[in-house]
């Protein structure tokens, strides 16, 4: 390869991490991995034109064939979701969302989301991220009972507040979302309803969770996550709000799009598209169903008990070990999880309660609900001994047995 000719220390940079992803067990829910395809469309020529502007509007000459790969995103994202309208030059799911609050709404405007402590976003409003510091985000949660979404609690507050806009979606809720519910709350008061299903998008693509399109007036989304694609974003909306959020996202915010990842967006959603890719969804709840099951037969706390979709929240209070050491002392062993506030935690979001895992990326690498059982028992055994160096030892030898057979068996 020419990278190692060029520059050998970051091609060797790259084999290593090449290699530690290989050899580990990915259970962060935000990971995945991308097909070859969608890294030859990457990796490809597209990367060297820059195309300011929309197709058919362009700022620069040249455009003739970005211009055709462009469309085509847009098209097929247009397709699997049945969305009017969608734009896919945001750079990610943060800068997608800001452009939506900055195109429908004004700065100091009141907007309602999902609390960050809760299970939602930094960009639902928290109070360090740009969206909090330039609007009034009123921030609903869960039930402490049922750790499930207060849909009581949103009405209440929507119609106490009125707020501009109401942000549905989640990074660490582990059940159904009903957006019809939110939706209809929004329309009651007279706001925009806004959807960011960046966690859930290829699930609600396999037809494995309900979907807040076609009657949710805008719905943003990551594209890589369980979609499955390169680091990028879509903004889908109903028409009437097109122009506006194409006129945020450039010149508003954005300058160049990256058109090498909107080719790689566009071959992720075609894959997106197949029959296999229905099936992978399937797989993914049977995966998590699984894995969530065998953590709790082996004595770990599930926060709602449980999951209905890729993700599940571990609550390690009784366990008296924090989210932090928990992680590194999974990481050591070569599972990858991550640390994770639980709902209502007391703890600094930087040493929290809990922990955060999925299985988007074991699923992609054909893993089962078999071995999501033995996974389970592993990760419980190094929670619950996590000052014996022996048995780490020896949950690490299982872990490396369980990848090795893995690849065999492929």
């Amino acid at each position: 390869m020419e990278i190692n000719r060029v520059d050998p220390k970051i091609a060797k940079l790259i084999s290593q991490e090449k290699k530690r992803q290989k050899n580990g067990l990915v259970l962060i829910p935000s990971e995945n991995f991308v097909s070859t395809a969608v890294l030859e469309a990457l990796g490809s020529i597209c990367t060297n034109k820059y195309a300011e502007g929309y197709p058919g509007k362009r700022y620069y000459s040249g455009n003739k064939y970005i211009d055709k790969i462009e469309t085509i995103a847009q098209e097929r994202a247009k397709k699997i979701f049945h969305a009017q309208y969608a734009n896919v030059q945001p750079y990610s799911g943060s800068p997608a969302n800001l452009a939506v609050y900055l195109a429908l709404a004004q700065p100091g405007d009141t907007i309602m989301g999902m609390s960050l402590a809760q299970g939602g976003h930094l960009t639902h409003g928290h109070k360090v991220n740009i969206s909090g510091k330039l609007f009034n985000f009123i921030q609903y949660g869960v039930s402490k009972k049922t750790d499930l979404i207060d849909y009581d609690e949103i009405k209440k507050l929507a119609k106490k507040y009125r707020p501009k806009i109401i942000v549905s979606g989640a990074t660490a809720y582990s059940r159904i979302i009903k957006f019809k519910k939110i939706h209809q709350i929004a329309h009651e008061i007279g706001a925009i309803s806004m959807a960011d299903i960046s966690h859930i998008a290829g699930l609600i693509v396999a037809k494995c969770h309900p979907s807040p399109l076609p009657f949710t007036d805008v719905v943003t989304t990551t594209t890589h996550k369980t979609l499955r694609g390169p680091r990028g974003a879509i903004i889908m909306s109903k028409k009437e709000y097109a122009t506006a959020i194409d006129k945020m996202v450039f010149p508003g915010l954005q300058g160049g799009p990256h058109e090498n990842n909107i080719a790689g967006i566009a071959v992720a959603l075609k894959e997106a598209s197949s029959k296999d890719f229905q099936k992978y969804g399937e797989q993914i709840i049977k995966n998590s169903k699984a894995l969530a099951k065998s953590l709790k037969e082996n004595g770990l706390d599930l926060v709602s008990k449980g999951t209905s979709n890729h993700l599940i929240l571990i609550n390690l209070t009784k366990n008296k070990i924090t989210g932090k050491r928990a992680e590194k002392i999974l990481e050591e062993i070569g599972i990858y999880v991550n640390k994770n506030t639980i709902p209502n935690d007391t703890r600094s979001p930087f040493n929290p309660s809990g922990i955060r895992l999925g299985t988007p990326a074991l699923t992609t690498q054909g893993f089962k609900e078999k071995e999501m059982k033995i996974i389970g028992e592993l990760i419980a055994q190094a929670i619950h001994n996590p000052d014996s160096f022996k048995t780490l030892k020896q949950i690490k030898q299982k872990v490396k047995k369980i990848i090795t057979s893995h690849d065999t068996k492929r």
